[in-house]
C-alpha cells in the first residue's frame, strides 16, 4: 500500500539572534495505517501525537534545527520511542534549543529513510541553515523542503548560520533538477511544484536576500 501524506499545522514562536516571531509550521506525517514518520516536530507534541494516533512512530526527521522545527521533538521521542534524525552540521543550532539532549541519529546526504510505503531520500541543502536537508520521494512525486524552498523562492538567509549564495546553489543543483511535476511540501505555508518555481531562479538571484 502506498504511503499517504498528512499535514498538521501547529503554532508557536521562532527565536534567533535575539528576536522572536509568531509562526505557523507545517508538520508532515508520512505513512500508512500502522506506521508513520514525522517531518519537523513543531511546537505541540500533544497535537502531533493525536495525529499519529495508534500508529507506530518510527522516526522524527528534522529538516533543520531552528527552534520552531524541533522544539517538540524530544518530548515526542520520549513518549513514542521514535528516533530523532538531524544533519550534524546543525548541531550548534540544535544546542541553542536543547542543550542537554542530542539527536539520536545523524542524517547523511543520500541515505534513505523508509516509512510505510515511502522511501525518503535525504538531500543535504545548506543555506537556510548549515545542516538543512530536503526529503525526496520519487514514488510519491514529492519533496519535503523545510525552509529551503517555498512558493515564491528560497528560504530566508538574513540571520546567523545562513548564507544566500549557498541556498541558491542548493536550490538550483539539488531541487530544481527534480521532475517539474514534483510537489514541494514546505515548512510553512502552501505547497507548490518544482515546475512552478524553476522559471524564477534568475529573479531570486537578482533580488538577493
Amino acid at each position: 500500500m502506498a504511503a499517504r501524506i498528512e499535514r498538521l499545522v501547529t503554532s508557536g514562536q521562532f527565536t534567533l539572534d535575539g528576536g522572536t516571531w509568531d509562526v505557523a509550521n507545517n508538520v508532515w506525517l508520512v505513512g500508512d495505517d500502522h506506521e508513520v514518520v514525522v517531518i519537523d516536530a513543531a511546537h505541540d507534541a500533544d497535537a502531533i501525537l493525536a495525529a499519529v494516533g495508534d500508529r507506530r512512530l518510527t522516526a522524527i526527521v528534522c529538516t533543520h534545527a531552528h527552534n520552531d522545527h524541533i522544539d517538540a521533538a524530544p518530548e515526542l521521542a520520549d513518549r513514542t520511542g521514535a528516533t530523532i534524525w538531524l544533519h550534524p552540521d546543525d548541531l550548534p543550532l540544535w544546542k541553542q534549543t536543547h542543550p542537554h539532549r542530542d539527536p539520536d541519529a545523524h542524517l547523511v546526504d543520500g541515505q534513505v529513510i523508509e516509512a510505510a510505503g515511502a522511501d525518503l531520500t535525504v538531500l543535504h541543502t545548506p543555506g537556510h541553515a548549515p545542516g538543512a536537508v530536503c526529503l525526496h520521494d520519487p514514488g510519491l512525486s514529492v519533496v519535503f523542503t523545510g525552509d529551503t524552498l517555498f512558493q515564491g523562492g528560497p528560504g530566508a538567509t538574513g540571520r546567523s548560520y545562513s548564507h544566500f549564495p549557498t541556498i541558491i546553489d542548493s536550490v538550483r543543483d539539488r531541487l530544481l533538477t527534480l521532475p517539474p511535476e514534483t510537489r514541494v511540501l514546505t515548512g510553512h505555508g502552501d505547497p507548490t511544484t518544482i515546475g512552478a518555481e524553476a522559471p524564477h531562479l534568475q529573479e531570486w538571484i537578482a533580488r538577493g536576500h
